[in-house]
């Protein structure tokens, strides 16, 4: 009986990270080297460094990781950039998300929070 309530245990904590997608560090797409990102992303990543000017208003406001797929850290230690889409007339779908303050760890997303590669600088 306690296996079958340890197995039952596990798979319910499998499933429940399995459908936030959590942060998986040795998933194989798991991170980018920043010279193979676009262009636009290297840019918006050289912008972080300097500190701005963002081109968007909401550029640097509180990422909150409601879907918990990226690493669980307190409330305000992300940030998130738009990375501009050639073609769109928004902010598209691409950001970057920066972690600490000042910014030393980056993600990106090009399907707007779906999924995130840990850029590798």
């Amino acid at each position: 009986m306690l296996r079958r309530v340890v197995a039952l245990l596990c798979l319910g904590f499998a499933l429940s990270a399995a459908a936030r997608g959590n942060w998986r560090d040795d998933s194989p797409d798991s991170s980018i080297a920043e010279a193979n990102l676009p262009a636009e992303a290297r840019t918006t990543l050289r912008l972080i460094d300097r500190g701005g000017p963002y081109p968007h208003r909401r550029d640097g406001v509180t990422f909150k990781n409601l879907e918990q797929r990226l690493p669980l850290k307190r409330r305000g230690y992300y940030r998130e950039y738009t990375v501009p889409t050639p073609g769109s007339t928004d902010r598209g779908a691409r950001r970057i998300i920066a972690g600490e303050q000042p910014a030393a760890m980056f993600y990106y997303t090009e399907d707007h929070y779906r999924s995130f590669r840990k850029i590798r600088r």
